[in-house]
């Protein structure tokens, strides 16, 4: 059994990344961020600030808005059309939860899709959809990058994913299609989940329960990638798979704290990058 280091593949993207910002700056075009905080989410604040360091070390260049929670919607729209207009600024970001009350699918719809590094526009998820070129999320590509960068073949697979939210188990759907997996799609309300996991070469699980997935569901020798973050326990985070007896049954498995979110930021970073040649830039 192997446990995929995912901070080592963060680690080796982030190299990448700092390459090609170094090239970007050679051509006059320094790459920049910005993201919008609306309100005081403490969980919020610490992601942007993470966010702005990890910036900094690769040489992107990082602003932080932020407005206070009973801002009206009118003047955070105001804020991201004059971001969409400033062709200085490549990517833009809105910390959620955005405060209650406010439509936050009318916020991320008003930014434009080539500057949309969260992948959460309508446009993006339509390009996941057709195969287009566009900007995806960073988890569900998370999932993808650790498994290709460790050697696992996807092509012909069989694919669990036990999840369908918004943000990781639909786009996964369609990047593991485009991988040319076998997909197939459970979630809570799945009859005998365990049926399906076992057929599974591949299982992500992406459900938001703590130690869901157990080792009498997976197939020995098959892959696991954990995408959940869960409270653990005594403190601390744990994954959506019970990891130390699953890791005995698995041919590879994700940790959680140390697999596909560690890759989620510098996939961030790589989307802004992805964003200056979709806007003609480079």
């Amino acid at each position: 059994m192997a446990v995929i280091d995912g901070k080592a593949i963060a680690a080796d993207i982030r190299e990448e990344v700092k390459a090609e910002v170094t090239q970007l700056k050679e051509l006059g075009i320094t790459p920049k961020l910005n993201v919008l905080l609306v309100g005081d989410d403490p969980a919020s604040v610490v992601y942007a600030r993470s966010k702005e360091k990890s910036c900094g070390s690769v040489g992107i260049e990082f602003e932080l808005r932020t407005m206070p929670g009973s801002t009206a919607i009118e003047e955070v729209l105001d804020v991201i059309d004059a971001w969409n207009k400033d062709a200085n600024i490549h990517g833009i970001m809105i910390e959620l939860p955005l405060p209650k009350g406010m439509d936050k699918n009318v916020v991320l719809e008003a930014i434009d899709p080539k500057k949309d590094v969260d992948g959460s526009h309508p446009m993006n998820r339509g390009y996941i959809l057709s195969g287009g070129e566009g900007l995806f999320p960073a988890t569900p590509q998370s999932c993808i990058e650790v498994l290709l960068r460790s050697g696992v073949k996807i092509n012909g697979k069989n694919a669990v994913i036990v999840g369908r939210g918004e943000t990781v188990g639909k786009p996964l759907v369609f990047m593991l299609l485009n991988q040319n997996a076998t997909v197939t799609v459970c979630h809570t309300k799945t009859v005998d989940l365990a049926h399906h996991t076992k057929q599974a070469d591949i299982v992500i699980a992406a459900v938001g329960r703590a130690k869901m997935i157990t080792a009498d569901m997976i197939k020995p020798g098959a892959v696991v990638v954990d995408a959940g973050i869960n409270p653990a326990e005594g403190g601390g985070i744990c994954g959506d798979v019970d990891f130390e007896n699953a890791r005995e049954v698995a041919g590879a498995i994700t940790p959680v704290p140390g697999g596909v979110g560690s890759l989620t930021t510098v996939l961030v970073q790589k989307n802004v990058l992805k964003a200056i040649k979709l806007q003609g830039l480079a």
